[in-house]
């Protein structure tokens, strides 16, 4: 997921690739909503008294990316990564900033998160499902949950790159 072209989801193909190349779409929509900022700019927060920044947004879907695939899907004991004291059966976290962490890492982190999700879904068909709060959930419903995430906080990357320096679209 690495340059500037983001590839068109697939129009006309069977489901388990429309889903993700939707999916692809989002996580490269992501990525360019970010682009040709410095790491000052990625950790300015949107409006007060919002603290959501795109750096924020990056470790948050790193979050999710590994709760949601290797957590929930694969049954994987994987750690928060950016924030050791978090619950990992709930919140997914990943919004609050580390001096520590520079834009470059978030990305590698999340990257690696998103090729982990990749491997673990290779395994299992869209019908496979996976124990989630009592109940069960198939790898299906995680795409398009997952899908649904990224578009909602693309829409907030969107809003916090405008304030930033006016840049629209992608």
């Amino acid at each position: 997921m690495t340059g500037s072209e983001r590839a068109t989801p697939l129009m006309t193909s069977d489901e388990r690739a429309t889903v993700e190349s939707w999916l692809d779409f989002h996580r490269h929509t992501l990525l360019l909503k970010c682009a040709g900022l410095d790491d000052a700019q990625v950790r300015l927060a949107s409006v007060p008294p919002s603290p959501m920044t795109l750096l924020g947004l990056v470790q948050h879907m790193a979050e999710v990316e590994r709760n949601w695939f290797r957590r929930i899907l694969s049954g994987e004991t994987a750690p928060p990564i950016f924030d050791a004291s978090a619950d990992t059966s709930g919140h997914d976290g990943g919004f609050d900033l580390d001096p520590g962490v520079s834009f470059a890492d978030a990305v590698r982190i999340w990257q690696r998160e998103i090729d982990a999700a990749r491997a673990g879904c290779a395994r299992h068909d869209l019908d496979d499902t996976s124990p989630f709060m009592g109940t069960e959930v198939s790898l299906r419903w995680i795409y398009l949950h997952m899908i649904g995430e990224y578009a909602r906080h693309n829409g907030h990357a969107d809003l916090i790159r405008e304030r930033i320096d006016g840049a629209t679209g992608v």
